[in-house]
């Protein structure tokens, strides 16, 4: 299968590259990135092109007008234009591993998507953190100096834990795949949401009424999470409304979707 990675950004040019990076050096490149973003300033538009001129790997920069956090609708537009059969989405703060689309790929499965889990990173180690600085043993140093936690999912053991289930607890959309075929069946993310907060979880609700189970993957396909500052939650109480309407109603299809991109 072709795989399209999906990265969601908003002016943060020095994380963002550090992704990049991260991706163009997969043990298992992919066939293309797509930059959903939401609203940046030129320095981003800029900074892409710089890396886009050095590599062979199709980079597409999708820009939406800021308007404050509109995650929902620069992802679908990103996915409607993407040509990859198989969807990894992920966060402009988020660093692979090296294997992380070898491992995504290796354990899709039809009527799932993939849940991967994050190492989190300290202010003052997020500043410099590469794709070079990851291994078993710097993250142990690291922990030891209090500057990264939940270092567990960067082991990768001989054989991976998965868990089959439609647990909506621990979703997050910076490192997730998915069948298109199966994003595009719901309707994509709700674009009702606005403001941080609950839109992925949503997404996954309908994906969860259409028949699509969680396949929860630890230990394989780790990504490591640059720290920044929390995104304000203004419309939270509304995006929770919107999930509880999901999960009370049971529908699949969203009114507010990836159609009108298609």
């Amino acid at each position: 299968m072709k795989i399209s990675v999906i990265i969601t950004t908003y002016n943060r040019p020095h994380y963002l590259k550090r992704v990049l990076e991260g991706y163009l050096n997969q043990s298992l490149s992919p066939d293309e990135l797509v930059i959903a973003d939401d609203g940046s300033s030129q320095e981003t538009a800029s900074m892409v092109e710089e890396v886009s001129a050095d590599t062979r790997i199709n980079i597409k920069h999708l820009w939406q007008e800021d308007r404050g956090f509109r995650a929902a609708a620069i992802r679908n537009r990103a996915i409607a234009e993407s040509y990859g059969e198989y969807l990894v989405i992920c966060d402009d703060d988020s660093i692979p591993c090296r294997d992380l689309l070898r491992d995504h790929l290796k354990y899709a499965e039809e009527n799932c998507f993939i849940q991967g889990h994050r190492v989190l990173l300290k202010p003052a180690i997020s500043e410099n953190f590469t794709y070079r600085d990851i291994s078993r043993l710097s993250v142990i140093k690291l922990s030891m100096k209090g500057q990264a936690s939940n270092i567990i999912n960067a082991f990768r053991f001989p054989l991976p834990l998965i868990k089959v289930s439609q647990n909506l607890g621990g979703i997050r959309s910076c490192n997730m795949s998915f069948f298109k075929k199966d994003i595009i069946a719901v309707n994509g993310f709700n674009e009702d949401f606005v403001g941080w907060g609950k839109e992925d979880s949503e997404m996954v609700v309908r994906l969860f009424n259409y028949g699509v189970k969680r396949k929860d993957l630890k230990f394989r396909a780790c990504c490591y999470h640059l720290h920044h500052e929390h995104y304000e939650t203004d419309n939270l109480q509304k995006n929770i409304a919107l999930l509880n309407r999901a999960q009370k109603e049971k529908n699949y299809y969203c009114r507010s979707g990836i159609d009108k991109h298609l």
